[in-house]
């Protein structure tokens, strides 16, 4: 097969038009993807952690009661009081401007993610860490951090609707410590082990990134002109 040849293949064609697309699936989505599936198989196996305990033991040493009301904080906004209002807030303002492929995506990502870590929760069936009586029980499973999940699935949809306007990076920075931040509070609680939440990251990035790719050039924010108004410059009064 020549050159040319291997070229007009529709796969490879596909790449080459479209190959930072790829890169991003494969890289953003499959790699993440990937991991937590080594994450599940060691689990599924009843293999240990080693990271597990010890980072437990050592948050719960350096627990104080100004720690406990920041992290009890973070854990609340992390998901129930907090991200779960802001993913309907944000889709019911798509559906309101009619921005049907924004809110697909939204609802793909966020409803997606949520909707992975029931299934997720169910299959693997983790019990919680019991190594302390924490200040915020949970009865639930805890194999991947719901929180982790659905925090990751906001910040990472939200860094992908502004990567095209100036407050990327400023969303980026956000995500990543608003992430970091929630995730932190459930180990510090004693309600989810690091595997978990390391487990939810990867699982809810790989997602959120693969609706990415399946949205592709179809994620814009400015409205269309039928939702924003008229665009044409109004007709000179005379003098």
């Amino acid at each position: 097969m020549t050159l040319t040849s291997r070229k007009d293949h529709p796969w490879i064609s596909w790449v080459l038009r479209h190959w930072v697309r790829a890169a991003l699936f494969v890289f953003g989505s499959i790699v993440p993807l990937l991991v937590f599936a080594e994450f599940a198989e060691d689990l599924v196996e009843h293999e240990t952690f080693w990271y597990d305990r010890p980072v437990l033991e050592g948050l719960h040493a350096m627990a104080r009661e100004g720690y406990d009301q920041i992290m009890l904080v973070l854990s609340i906004i992390g998901y129930g009081a907090g991200i779960v209002p802001f993913d309907i807030a944000v889709g019911l303002w798509f559906a309101w401007r009619r921005r049907w492929m924004l809110l697909g995506f939204w609802a793909a990502s966020v409803g997606g993610a949520a909707a992975l870590n029931v299934g997720a929760k169910l299959l693997f069936a983790r019990t919680r860490p019991d190594l302390w009586q924490s200040i915020a029980p949970e009865s639930t499973y805890s194999f991947p951090s719901g929180h982790a999940m659905g925090s990751m699935a906001a910040m990472a949809a939200l860094v992908v609707l502004l990567w095209p306007t100036r407050w990327r990076w400023s969303m980026v920075i956000f995500g990543v410590v608003f992430v970091l931040g929630v995730g932190l509070s459930r180990a510090y609680l004693g309600v989810h082990y690091p595997s978990d939440i390391l487990a939810g990251w990867m699982a809810s990035l790989g997602w959120v990134i693969g609706m990415t790719t399946v949205f592709w050039g179809k994620l814009v924010l400015e409205p269309p002109a039928d939702v924003k108004g008229p665009t044409t410059p109004a007709a000179a009064t005379p003098h």
